[in-house]
C-alpha cells in the first residue's frame, strides 16, 4: 500500500519535530564547514610541552648558567624529545641515557641531572666534554 502524505499531515506535525531536525542538520553542515579549516595546532602543542620540559629543568638547576649549558647539551642529543631512540645505541629520552625505560620526561630529566652530577659534576663540564668526545 503506498501511501501519500496530504499536505494536512505534514502541517499536523509539531512545530518542534522540525526545528529539531533542522538543528540537527545545521550542527552537522557547521561541524563539516568547520573541520575544513580547523588548524593543526599538533606543532605549538609539542612546543609547548618542550617548554614545561625546560623550564622544569631550570628549576631543578636554579642556575642560569648551567641551565644553558644543559639546554644545548640535550638540544644537541634529543631536541628535548622525551620519545627520541639513538640508533646507533640503546639510549633513550631526553637525556639519551643507555638503556633507559622511564617514559615520563620529569624522571627522565631528573635521571639525566643526576647521571650528570655523578659523571661530570655539572652541566658545562658535561658540554664541553660532549664537545670533545661526541657523547657524555
Amino acid at each position: 500500500m503506498n501511501r501519500k502524505r496530504s499536505i494536512l499531515n505534514r502541517k499536523a506535525e509539531p512545530i518542534v519535530g522540525r526545528l529539531g531536525r533542522r538543528r540537527v542538520w545545521a550542527i552537522l553542515l557547521l561541524i563539516a564547514f568547520s573541520s575544513c579549516f580547523l588548524k593543526d595546532y599538533s606543532v605549538a602543542y609539542s612546543q609547548y610541552k618542550t617548554q614545561h620540559y625546560k623550564q622544569y629543568t631550570f628549576i631543578e638547576l636554579n642556575d642560569l648558567d648551567q641551565y644553558y649549558c644543559i639546554e644545548e647539551l640535550w638540544h644537541k642529543e634529543s631536541r628535548w624529545s622525551p620519545t627520541a631512540k639513538n640508533a646507533r645505541s640503546s639510549a633513550f629520552g631526553i637525556p639519551q641515557i643507555l638503556k633507559l625505560k622511564e617514559t615520563n620526561p620529569f624522571k627522565q630529566i631528573d635521571i639525566g641531572l643526576r647521571y650528570i652530577e655523578h659523571r661530570h659534576g655539572t652541566p658545562c663540564k658535561a658540554l664541553q666534554f660532549h664537545n670533545r668526545k661526541g657523547y657524555y
